[in-house]
């Protein structure tokens, strides 16, 4: 398990990560950086959609179960 920050350490390193604590199956959280465009953040629901322009909640940014997947 890890803090935000390191979460936003494995996103900028192109990893896929996720909160323990989060209740959707499937849902985690990723970096695009596509030329011409600010980065982004963007966040894969539970239903399967993406999410562009995720922002991290209090809880989120405080929490120390975010996790690298696989």
């Amino acid at each position: 398990m890890m803090t935000f920050g390191e979460a936003v350490e494995a996103m900028i390193e192109d990893h896929k990560v996720a909160r323990a604590g989060w209740n959707g199956k499937g849902m985690y959280v990723y970096l695009v950086c596509a030329a011409g465009f600010e980065p982004a953040l963007y966040l894969h629901t539970a239903i399967g959609t993406e999410q562009p322009g995720w922002n991290a909640s209090t809880p989120d940014v405080l929490a120390r179960d975010w996790m690298v997947l696989a």
